[in-house]
C-alpha cells in the first residue's frame, strides 16, 4: 500500500483508504472472536459482562495510545466506548444483563 504522500490521484488515495477500511473490518471481526471467548470464560468464572474497572482501563490505554500517535484522544475514546458497549451487549446475549459491578 502506498504511503499517503505517494498517492498522486484521488483514485489511488481512495483505493488505499478502502484497503484500510477492509483491514479495520478484519480486525473488528477478530476482536469479536475474543469477545465471544471472554463471554465463555466469564461464564466459567461467574463474572458479569460489564466490569467497570476494565472498561476504564481500556479507555485509558486507548487515550494514551491515541495521544502518542497524534490522534485526537477524545475521538479515540468515543469510538472505543461505542465498541466496548457493543462488545458488552454481545457478551450479555450469553451471560444475561450485567448487574453494576465495582
Amino acid at each position: 500500500m502506498r504511503a499517503p504522500q505517494n498517492c498522486n490521484t484521488m483514485a489511488e488515495l481512495r483505493s488505499a483508504i478502502d484497503m484500510l477500511d477492509q483491514n479495520l473490518i478484519d480486525l473488528l471481526v477478530r476482536r469479536a472472536s475474543y469477545i465471544d471467548r471472554a463471554a465463555v470464560l466469564k461464564t466459567c468464572d461467574g463474572l458479569p459482562a460489564r466490569i467497570g474497572s476494565r472498561v476504564e482501563e481500556v479507555v485509558t490505554n486507548v487515550r494514551r495510545s491515541a495521544e502518542s500517535n497524534n490522534l485526537d484522544p477524545d475521538l479515540a475514546e468515543e469510538l472505543w466506548r461505542k465498541l466496548i458497549d457493543w462488545s458488552i451487549s454481545r457478551e450479555e446475549k450469553i451471560l444475561g444483563p450485567s448487574v453494576p459491578a465495582d
